[in-house]
């Protein structure tokens, strides 16, 4: 399973609420909280867009979960 950081730089790094970061990142909100919640995984193509919006390597946001 793909988890993400995406809540931790969210807060951490932007202090923005959801809809905000959603709207930073040029997504929208439903489908940012999908992605920050781990229900669904974003495309490739999403991927590098988020990572590349955030000035971040995509194994800084993404990784695989051993359990």
């Amino acid at each position: 399973m793909i988890k993400n950081n995406l809540k931790e730089i969210r807060m951490k790094e932007y202090m923005l609420n959801k809809k905000e970061f959603a709207k930073m990142l040029d997504i929208a909100e439903q489908q940012y909280l999908r992605y920050e919640n781990g229900i669904t995984a974003p495309s490739l193509e999403v991927c590098l867009k988020i990572a590349k919006s955030l000035s971040k390597r995509m194994d800084d946001i993404w990784h695989l979960d051993n359990d």
